[in-house]
């Protein structure tokens, strides 16, 4: 028996050719960072770069808060070019503080997921990587 696809909703296959193409430039951002770091890394990974980047926090030891610290600026970061989140300032030890201008939109995971590498990968493009 074979499929009618007429009966498919239009959206269905647009979603996919979404998915594969944001796909298809994350393996490209991932080859890069490779070429780079000589590891291919995950998304937690990228965030901690980011991280690493805007704030040019490096220090030999890295304490599971600091990570998680870190990762939390990148989030902010690559979220805060849609608007989602804006930069106040710094606290005493130089790191960044955000707001949260407007409401993050309600996904499953694997939505989030998506949702966090396009904007990681708009950050990279705009740095020029």
């Amino acid at each position: 028996m074979q499929a009618d696809e007429s009966n498919l909703e239009p959206f269905t296959f647009a979603t996919m050719f979404i998915e594969d193409d944001l796909q298809q430039r994350w393996w490209n951002l991932e080859a890069k960072l490779v070429e780079r770091f000589g590891k291919k890394p995950d998304l937690e990974a990228v965030l901690f770069l980011i991280g690493m980047q805007e704030t040019g926090f490096v220090v030999s030891k890295i304490s599971k808060e600091q990570k998680q610290d870190l990762m939390h600026i990148a989030v902010c970061t690559v979220l805060g070019q849609s608007g989602y989140y804006v930069k106040e300032g710094n606290d005493e030890d130089g790191w960044p503080h955000f707001k949260q201008l407007k409401e993050l939109p309600v996904q499953d995971l694997r939505e989030q997921e998506n949702f966090l590498k396009d904007h990681v990968l708009l950050y990279f493009g705009q740095m020029g990587f």
